[in-house]
Parts: structure tokens; sequence; C-alpha cells
């Protein structure tokens, strides 16, 4: 470590948003501690006070509202508690699908969805799967609670709509449609631990003829600074036949709005392919799961 800090304990949010707002510049929040103590190792944080954020009573696994059907996922539950939920392989396998591929069981055990969100990366597998969800996220603060819109969330590389002190505490996500079918996929060089060269999360909802497309959402990472959505993609594709010809279509839009980069692990024009081909795989898996359940949301 590059230097030592004091670790610091609160046991309500309040308290640890009082103990931010003593220390200020010299303080920074720690739940998992997979990305901050990498960041301290790295010298690219120095805090005087590591405000621990684990001992705060919440969730410890995601749950359904059963008044609105709405999916809550508490901020500090592990990677792990998510893959390992029934209710999110069965409801929602765009989440399923990319948790179980972040870091190893070991790190699942210990990294949180919300330290994946706030730490604000382009490849976080945990931002694709909610943005094509439509979730929101709740921040708590001196001002008190605000939500936002997760795609919103982000604003470059490490960078969030958070305020100085404020705690990302849940995401919601909103009742899925029926007849909804979800993907993602995570691509990489190979199959071991790494960040990915591309991910694509893809949700389809059909019409009530199990063939046309009543909603659709494409987010991309590792496409742009932010993880992102490919509206014009989307646009193209609702209302129209979910065919193979179309899915293919889309996923040339999609490649099209893709704001992709040359980088170590990958060149721009083999990551702009690879948005076109792997969005109508993941439009094709959406149309399977859905068949494979009827008209249920899955």
């Amino acid at each position: 470590m590059p230097k030592t800090f004091t670790y610091l304990v609160p046991k309500t949010l309040d308290e640890a948003i009082s103990l931010h707002e003593s220390h200020r510049e010299q303080a920074a929040y720690i739940a998992g501690g997979t990305d901050v103590l990498l960041k301290i190792r790295e010298g690219k944080l120095q805090p005087d006070y590591l405000i621990s954020l684990k001992h705060i009573l919440g969730q410890d696994r995601p749950i359904v509202n059963p008044d609105t059907d709405e999916l809550y996922i508490g901020a500090f539950v592990t990677h792990r508690a998510i893959e390992k939920s029934a209710l999110v392989r069965q409801r929602y396998p765009v989440l399923h699908d990319a948790v179980k591929n972040i870091g190893s069981v070991q790190v699942r055990n210990v990294a949180t969805i919300g330290g994946n969100l706030v730490n604000a990366v382009p490849s976080a597998d945990g931002a694709i799967p909610l943005i094509v969800l439509d979730a929101t996220v709740n921040i708590y603060g001196t001002k008190g609670m605000r939500s936002v819109d997760l795609v919103h969330f982000f604003l470059g590389p490490g960078q969030t709509v958070l305020e100085k002190g404020e705690i990302l505490t849940e995401i919601v996500v909103p009742p899925l449609p029926p007849r909804t079918g979800s993907a993602y996929v995570k691509f990489g060089r190979r199959k071991a631990m790494e960040l990915p060269l591309l991910g694509v999360g893809v949700l389809v909802s059909l019409e009530e003829d199990m063939r046309t497309c009543a909603k659709v959402r494409i987010g991309l990472g590792v496409a742009a600074p932010t993880p992102m959505r490919a509206f014009g993609a989307e646009r193209f594709l609702k209302g129209k036949p979910v065919t193979e010809e179309n899915l293919a279509e889309a996923g040339s839009i999609a490649a099209e709005e893709a704001r992709v980069r040359d980088s170590i692990r990958g060149v721009a024009w083999y990551r702009r392919e690879l948005v076109g081909v792997l969005v109508r795989r993941m439009g094709a898996k959406c149309m399977e799961r859905i068949k494979q359940t009827g008209a249920d949301t899955l």
C-alpha cells in the first residue's frame, strides 16, 4: 500500500455521510473493496480515511415488491448473491448472464453491484444488463434521496452524477412486459478472468402475435466512453417482425452508433464488426428464451 489510513465503520447511512462531510477529500467510501483497494495500491487513490459501508444494514439479495412487481437490488448486494438468485436467473437472465462472468467466485463473493456501477468503467459488466432493464438508481446524500435513470448515471470513464459524499443505495428495475426475453454476452479473447473486449445486452418484448417487436433495448459496453444504448437500432426494430434480417439490420445500425476506439485489447474496426454480430445473436437468443417459456417473461 502506498500509505496508511484510518478505517471507519459507521452503522447507518447518515453516520457514513457525516463522516465523509467531516473528512471531505481525505475520505473515501469502501464496500467490497475490489476496486478501491486496487486504486490505493496503484496510487490512484490516497485517502487518509476509509469509510466502510459493508456493516450498514440492507438487503443481502435481490427481491421483488409483490405489490408493484419491481425488482429491488441493494447497492451492497454481492455479485455472487445475484448470480445464485433463482429469481434473477429465471426472470432477469440478462443480469444473470452478466454477473456469472465477473471476475472469479472469490471476487464475486465480496464485490458489490453498487461498487461495479460507481466505479464507472466502460467495461462494467453489471451496467449493461441493468440499462436494458430500464433500471433507476437511488442516491442518498446530505440533501436527501434522489433517483436517476441508470443510462444517465455515467458521465465518462470513472465519472458519475454522484456528488461529493453521496452514496448509491439501491437499484430499481420496473416490471417487465409479458412475452419478454433478454440476454447478455461478454466477448473476450479467451475464456478467463479478463475485461471484456465488448459487452452486448439485448431485451425484446413481443406483441401477442409472438412475432412483432413491442419493445426493445440494446445496450453496449466498451463501445463508448460510458455504457450506452443504441437508440437508433431500437427505433428501427420496434414495431417490426423480429426476423433474422431485421435483427441483422438492427445490429448494423448499432455498430454505426457505437463510438468504439483502438485499445490494447482490440482495434476499433473489429469492435464495430462485433457489435453488429453480437446484437443479432443476442436478439435471436431473446427470441429463443421467449419461445421456451411461451408467453411468460424471461
